[in-house]
């Protein structure tokens, strides 16, 4: 019967009495097989994205920066987007000073582990944080010593 439809008798199971065949081909009962054994990704889903426009006010950004403490609390990293569009490009300073406003907000509020450092990249800057310890906060020692004053921290 199988020989006569093109496909193959297939045991199925090897425990049960008596033993379960199938009529099908061995080519995809081997691809399903292989499909099932390979391990489920777990890893999808564990970065989470903040955007930060040129013109952000500081009220936004402090807004952003809850946002990505609330992420930082649930677990995941975040990565940090500063998009520039336009003549903005040509001003990475001011850019890399908003970007240094908003890491420091978000410190204050949670201790960050620098993942993946500040990077220029086409569209803009980008950076991945995760929680951890604030030894490796990306943010230049006069930085560090003015967000301990906001938080009233000696250092």
């Amino acid at each position: 019967m199988a020989r006569d439809s093109g496909l193959d008798l297939i045991q199925v199971t090897e425990k049960v009495d008596p033993p379960v065949c199938r009529l099908m081909d061995y080519g995809k009962f081997l691809y399903r097989e292989k499909k099932k054994e390979k391990p489920v990704r777990s890893g999808q889903g564990e970065i989470k994205g903040i955007r930060l426009g040129f013109g952000i006010s500081d009220h936004d950004m402090e807004i952003r920066a809850k946002q990505a403490a609330k992420f930082l609390s649930d677990g995941y990293k975040v990565k940090i987007e500063l998009i520039l569009k336009g003549r903005e490009k040509a001003l990475g300073d001011f850019a890399k000073d908003k970007f240094e406003r908003f890491n420091a907000v978000l410190s204050g509020i949670t201790p960050l582990c620098i993942e993946r450092e500040l990077k220029r990249e086409p569209r803009g800057l980008i950076m991945i944080v995760a929680k951890g310890t604030v030894k490796n906060s990306g943010l230049p020692d006069q930085q560090k010593n003015e967000t301990a004053k906001i938080n009233n921290q000696k250092v």
